[in-house]
């Protein structure tokens, strides 16, 4: 990296804002070609190799690059393994799109939103919004001009999304039935460790969104988490639409994608207003991309290995399951919110 970035910047996306060291106030830049961002599944610390040219450069020097106008990015949110990457490495495929899979920026944005008006919020109110915007533009360039940026957020940025999606912007949201969620989280090992890690986060959320915890997370089992999580991304979500213009918004079950991809995937794109044609996406459907785990692309993963590790899971946790699906339907008969987000998916079909 050399000291004319702010002119390397103004280009294009191949400097990426990777990262924000917030004790000292500066922001990682990472150059990426076109094809490190159609490989990466997530752009964040994950990519960063001893090989990877980056340089710290001050939030205040960068704010101060003045860049060309480019289109808001559009998005995909997600309640969290139910095919976001898969749909975003398929959509990336299109010339038009830029996709750019779980922005570390992004997810430093949606956690510093969460205390901005307390007393350890590094930034003041006020730097917040300003900030935001400036983050967004900045994730905003494209390699180019008939390229448009398409963001695929991690699930727990879904609270951002009625900011993000302010003005008409488009977006995809996309979930699974609680009774093929469950099964698909206790099928990893991944899964199941994330569902720990993430859960008394998720019941906070959860907690703010309907006003009154509906659980305490030390009496909750491993099913009951993975219930609790789903209720909490789903929520999200349909707060989300309703504090946007719903017409923006397409909701899709990843279920229906995988029982008709090809029909799906022309959905999607002609939702986002990229242009794909049939053969295209017939192509997209039955290549690679399809045939290889999403997150990790080196290994493969079929529709028989994953219909063969749901049935396992379900034969494994079937009294759990049930349980935890009861218990659901009970909160629901307690909470509105979550019932009203249930009946929304439940309309979907």
């Amino acid at each position: 990296m050399t000291s004319n970035w702010q002119n390397r910047f103004t280009q294009d996306a191949g400097l990426l804002p990777h990262l924000v060291d917030l004790p000292t106030d500066q922001v990682l830049l990472s150059h990426l070609t076109e094809e490190d961002y159609r490989k990466a599944s997530f752009l964040d610390q994950r990519i960063i190799t001893p090989q990877l040219p980056r340089q710290l450069v001050p939030w205040t020097e960068l704010s101060k690059v003045e860049l060309l106008q480019s289109p808001k990015p559009q998005y995909i949110f997600h309640i969290g393994h139910v095919g976001s990457t898969l749909l975003s490495r398929l959509l990336g495929e299109i010339d038009t799109v830029l996709a750019l899979r779980e922005p570390q920026l992004l997810r430093t944005l949606c956690e510093i939103s969460q205390i901005r008006n307390e007393p350890d919020s590094p930034w003041s109110p006020e730097s917040c919004e300003q900030r935001f915007s400036e983050a967004v533009r900045w994730l905003s360039r494209p390699f180019h001009p008939r390229q448009r940026v398409m963001i695929k957020a991690s699930s727990f940025v879904s609270e951002l999304a009625p900011a993000l999606l302010a003005d008409n912007i488009k977006a995809l949201f996309l979930y699974a039935p609680l009774d093929r969620y469950i099964p698909t989280i206790l099928a990893g090992e991944a899964s199941v460790q994330e569902t720990h890690i993430m859960a008394g986060a998720r019941l906070k959320r959860l907690t703010r969104h309907l006003g009154k915890a509906p659980a305490r997370l030390w009496e909750l089992t491993l099913v009951q988490r993975v219930a609790m999580s789903w209720m909490c991304e789903l929520v999200t979500l349909f707060v989300a639409q309703k504090a946007t213009d719903p017409t923006g918004i397409l909701w899709m079950d990843f279920e229906s994608f995988l029982d008709d991809p090809e029909e799906r995937l022309l959905s999607a794109a002609t939702h986002f207003n990229h242009e794909l044609s049939s053969e295209k996406a017939a192509d997209l459907v039955s290549g690679p991309i399809m045939s290889s785990y999403s997150k990790a692309p080196e290994h493969d993963y079929s529709s028989d290995l994953r219909h063969e590790l749901l049935k396992e899971a379900n034969q494994q946790y079937a009294t759990d399951i049930g349980a935890a699906i009861l218990w659901v339907e009970k909160i629901a008969t307690e909470f509105p919110l979550v019932a009203a987000a249930m009946q929304w998916i439940e309309t979907r079909k």
